[in-house]
């Protein structure tokens, strides 16, 4: 961890070099002086990755200093009596200064290489974004435009059902418009931690009916079937998210596996005792989406819930946004997503929440 305030950097340089010098005074009589200029070499290489150039200057001033000072003879005294000794403090000073300034060098280097690295990846994401965006968004609009033009030719006569069939095409644009833009704007959401889930009662049979009754139309090539434990409790979560999360996984089951395909929403409540928690009751929401379309490569699993992140042989278009969104919103329920390919086939996403629960019977009583 780098030190950025210059005060306290020159105070670690000089309390450094002290510390290590008055531990070496202790054992001057039994350790040669040579070995302690290695120590102090050591220690200016240390101080070089974590500091600034110019406290590590002094640490390596300050540390030719003490050696000739407290541990070449003659004792306390810049004095020296041979010129091997100077020979050697005079080596051991330049190469301590030649230490320092590479070891900051190459420090700075790796950070310039890191910078540098952060910056293609991130002109990376953001080309991904846009050509998905300009596919993804530029389709519905150009779908409104062209639907609203027509409606809007005096010179054409449309039938009732020619108007309907174009109202509806700009309602369908309009709503994968928004679907698209609502990612965007949850992402950034995700990005900057402004997400605070607002917990209450919600009825998980209900978010899922509305979500599916949302998607009819994808949905109507596909066999849904919705099982749900019977009495099932409600769960303090945020009903928002819950819609949001659901949507994004059956939308994605919609439109990434084939015609005529099963699409399972499974749900139930499960209790656990924790015996090392002093008998500590989990009260678990576990939701499974599964289908039996062709699953996921089995090296891209730990991919699928990265931003931008889209599968090597998918269809064109999408924003690879959706499973990003739908992992940070499991885990700022303090819930967990695991994705897994089924035995006979087709991906599974299996959501467990550790949340409060409520029975119905004690709803309805009230």
């Amino acid at each position: 961890m780098l030190v950025k305030n210059k005060s306290k950097q020159y105070l670690i340089s000089f309390f450094s070099v002290t510390t290590i010098s008055l531990l070496c005074l202790a054992f001057r009589n039994v350790i040669d002086y040579k070995i302690i200029g290695y120590l102090l070499l050591f220690l200016v290489s240390i101080l070089a990755i974590f500091l600034e150039i110019k406290p590590v200057l002094l640490a390596a001033f300050l540390s030719a200093l003490v050696l000739d000072f407290l541990f070449i003879k003659p004792y306390y005294t810049l004095h020296i009596d041979n010129a091997e000794d100077a020979l050697l403090l005079l080596l051991f000073f330049i190469i301590t200064l030649i230490n320092a300034v590479l070891t900051h060098k190459i420090k700075h280097m790796q950070k310039a290489i890191q910078v540098k690295e952060t910056r293609a990846n991130t002109m990376k994401l953001y080309n991904t974004l846009l050509d998905s965006l300009s596919h993804e968004l530029r389709t519905p609009i150009a779908t409104i435009i062209g639907s609203i033009d027509t409606l809007q030719q005096k010179n054409v006569n449309l039938s009732l059902d020619s108007k309907e069939n174009l109202l509806g095409e700009i309602e369908k644009a309009s709503m994968k418009l928004n679907y698209q833009v609502e990612n965007l704007l949850n992402m950034s959401r995700l990005e900057s931690g402004y997400i605070q889930p607002k917990l209450d009662w919600c009825d998980v049979k209900e978010i899922i009916y509305n979500v599916c009754n949302r998607l009819t139309e994808e949905l109507n090539q596909y066999k849904l079937i919705i099982n749900i434990e019977e009495n099932l409790p409600l769960f303090k979560l945020d009903y928002g998210l819950m819609e949001q999360i659901l949507y994004n996984l059956i939308y994605n089951a919609s439109q990434y596996t084939p015609k005529g395909v099963k699409i399972q929403v499974d749900v139930k409540y499960e209790v656990d005792v924790d015996y090392d928690m002093h008998m500590n009751v989990i009260k678990k929401c576990i939701i499974i989406i599964s289908d039996d379309g062709y699953g996921f490569p089995e090296a891209e699993i730990d991919k699928a819930f990265d931003k931008f992140y889209r599968l090597q042989n998918s269809k064109t278009g999408g924003t690879g946004l959706g499973l990003s969104i739908v992992k940070g919103f499991v885990e700022v329920q303090n819930g967990t997503i695991k994705l897994s390919n089924a035995e006979e086939g087709g991906a599974v996403f299996k959501m467990t929440f550790e949340v409060d629960c409520l029975a119905t019977n004690s709803v309805e009583n009230e």
